[in-house]
């Protein structure tokens, strides 16, 4: 709903999303006065006149609450599910943003649901665009390779560094898309910045990371949170990033639990298992070949013994798969522990936020949700993502009040969707 009426006459100023326009102005501007008989354009608008016969608006708590019910998401997850086989995957537009809007106006803040106003076809036209954009330079340079000069081939590492430097753009631009299509009370979310910046800094990250074997990504975890939350508002109401309240809350004594825990669990697993295979190696052999065979109709050659190195390389990747949970929950003190910082850091006017994230509930979700997704073949993701969002709107806890009766209708946003991060397999939900 538009504040206009109760604040005064406006005076509109566009502003476009780039980077912030309330950081790069140094003096409040006099808007001007229109003219007698003159309407003022109910358009997007910043800044306001003050009047002193109405009261600057009060702060007031925020409480988040959650009508979500994960069940009511498996009826759509099927039907979007068959609409994407019978469409050949192009519904998944606009089941996604279905699934969208479901989640957003089951989640509130002191009462009051968000909405989401994005289109199908605007993921659509956005993923056509990014297909052109990607996959133009990537056949030219296969076909540069193999019919030219092999020679080509030297740009092979900078089509690399331009991928991960695409990816940190293309994650940036999405979340533009949806904090601009995001509404609560009628005033929208906007997010301002550099997308081009944020992709240089995904770039560094994935250079850091390889080359301290990934001890640096505690630090960038904040850096990214930082670049988008300094730059997000509700209307015109800023949002902030606080780093010291963010580093209250430790991420390398969890990020070193997890690094040497994998490290221990693997090497521990592979002696274990080479001490066994070492002590039965005909025996589990003879065994692995006989269930290999059961199955073989009779009169049919069987075949010969398998190799030692199939043994060996299908015995690797069984021990992975068991791994999995372990490993995953060796991680889960780190992952709680980066949503809650990154939760802390987040400030709107007097209010600061937390996320009541444990490391075993963190855990559990996540194992559950990855059996789901690979015994329903992926058809039930839309249930995963109401799990996540439910999990996450009920942890999320508000101290302090902010001026949301304040905030002004902020510009439109982008007209294009998330179609690079949609390219590479990326998406919030």
């Amino acid at each position: 709903m538009s504040n206009e009426s109760s604040h005064g006459e406006m005076s509109p100023r566009p502003e476009p999303l780039g980077d912030d326009p309330l950081a790069s102005s140094t003096a409040p501007e006099t808007p001007a006065t229109p003219a007698a008989g003159t309407a003022v354009p109910a358009s997007d608008v910043w800044d306001t006149r003050f009047d002193p016969q109405v009261a600057a608006p009060s702060g007031q708590p925020l409480v988040f609450s959650t009508t979500l019910r994960a069940r009511d998401f498996f009826k759509i997850s099927l039907i979007n599910g068959l609409l994407n086989i019978i469409t050949l995957t192009l519904y998944r537009f606009w089941g996604k943003t279905e699934v969208r809007r479901r989640v957003w106006r089951s989640i509130r803040v002191n009462g009051e649901a968000f909405e989401y106003t994005g289109r199908g076809k605007e993921l659509f036209l956005g993923f056509l665009l990014a297909s052109l954009l990607l996959g133009v330079p990537f056949l030219t340079f296969v076909f540069a390779v193999q019919f030219l000069d092999e020679g080509f081939s030297l740009l092979l590492l900078p089509l690399y560094l331009f991928g991960f430097w695409l990816w940190g753009f293309g994650m940036f631009t999405a979340y533009r898309y949806m904090a601009s299509r995001t509404t609560w009370r009628g005033i929208r979310f906007v997010l301002f910045g550099s997308a081009p910046n944020f992709g240089f800094m995904w770039l560094g990250m994935q250079i850091a990371n390889g080359m301290s074997m990934g001890w640096v990504q505690p630090i960038f975890e904040r850096l990214l949170a930082e670049q988008v939350w300094n730059h997000m508002r509700f209307g015109d109401r800023p949002f902030r990033w606080n780093q010291a309240r963010s580093e209250r809350i430790g991420l390398y004594g969890p990020f070193a639990l997890g690094w040497f825990g994998t490290l221990f669990l693997i090497v521990a697993a592979f002696a274990g298992l080479a001490v066994i295979v070492a002590a039965n190696h005909d025996s589990l052999g003879g065994t692995l070949n006989h269930l290999l065979t059961q199955g073989e109709p009779e009169g049919t050659a069987k075949a010969g013994p398998l190799p030692p190195e199939v043994l060996l390389i299908m015995a690797f990747y069984g021990l992975l798969l068991l791994l999995l949970p372990f490993i995953s929950l060796v991680w889960s003190p780190y992952h709680a522990a980066v949503l809650r910082s990154i939760t802390a850091g987040i400030s709107l006017d007097d209010a600061r936020f937390d996320l009541e994230a444990g490391a075993l509930s963190l855990w559990w979700l996540s194992c559950s949700n990855i059996v789901i997704l690979v015994l329903s073949l992926g058809i039930l993701m839309p249930l995963i993502q109401a799990r996540t969002a439910k999990y996450l709107a009920r942890r999320l806890r508000a101290s302090g009040t902010a001026q949301l009766d304040a905030a002004h209708q902020a510009p439109p946003g982008p007209r294009t969707a998330e179609g690079l991060a949609d390219a590479f397999g990326f998406s919030l939900i």
